[in-house]
C-alpha cells in the first residue's frame, strides 16, 4: 500500500513539556503551545514582493503602449500587445493583496505568457534595429526603439522573477503533509 502522507517539514508543532520527575499529571503538558506553518503562499507574499513588482510591471506596460502610440509605424507590431503586461502586473499586484489561489494561478499563467511575449517582442525589435524599414530611418526612431528594448528587458526580468515566486505558491502539494512534533524538556 502506498503511503499518502509525507512529512516535508512544512508544519512544525513545538510542545514544551515539564520535568518528568517533578511534575504532576496536570503540569506535564501545557495548555498552550506553538504551531508554526510554513505556507508557501505567505512566503510568496513576503519574499516575492508581488505588489511592487506587479505595479512596476503594469507601469512599464503602460510606457510600452505609450511609446508604441508615438511611433505609428512598425513599433505598433510589438508594443500594442504590451497591454498584456498591464493586465499581468495588475493581477500580480492583486495576488499579493489577498490569498486567493485562483488569482495567483491566473497571474502565474499570464506571467508565463508575458515572459515569452517580452522575449518575442525583444527579438522583433532587435531585428528592426538591425534592418530598419525604409520609412523609419530617422534618428529618433533609434532612440525610441532603444527605450522600447530596455523596457522589454525589464518586463522579461520582472515576469521571470514573478514566475519563480508564483511557482512556489501555486505548484505545491495540498493536504498530504504531516506535521513534525517536537517535545522540548522544560529545564
Amino acid at each position: 500500500m502506498k503511503t499518502t502522507f509525507v512529512c516535508n517539514e512544512s508544519m512544525v508543532i513545538s510542545i514544551p513539556i515539564g520535568r518528568l520527575k517533578d511534575a504532576g499529571p496536570a503540569e506535564l503538558m501545557p495548555e498552550k503551545f506553538n504551531c508554526v506553518f510554513k505556507d508557501s503562499y505567505k512566503i510568496f507574499v513576503l519574499n516575492g514582493k508581488p505588489k511592487p513588482l506587479g505595479a512596476a510591471q503594469a507601469i512599464a506596460g503602460v510606457f510600452l503602449c505609450a511609446l508604441g502610440g508615438i511611433e505609428t509605424g512598425v513599433t505598433l507590431i510589438y508594443t500594442v500587445p504590451s497591454v498584456l503586461f498591464v493586465v499581468s502586473g495588475l493581477l500580480s499586484y492583486a495576488a499579493g493583496r489577498g490569498p486567493h489561489m485562483g488569482l495567483a494561478k491566473l497571474s502565474f499563467s499570464l506571467n508565463i505568457i508575458s515572459f515569452f511575449w517580452s522575449l518575442a517582442a525583444f527579438t522583433v525589435s532587435v531585428i528592426f534595429s538591425i534592418f530598419p524599414p525604409p520609412f523609419s530611418r530617422e534618428p529618433w526612431f533609434i532612440g525610441v526603439n532603444g527605450v522600447i528594448m530596455s523596457l522589454l528587458v525589464v518586463e522579461c526580468l520582472l515576469a521571470l522573477f514573478l514566475i519563480f515566486w508564483l511557482s512556489k505558491a501555486v505548484c505545491r502539494q495540498h493536504f498530504n503533509t504531516l506535521p513534525i512534533i517536537l517535545l522540548k524538556h522544560g529545564d
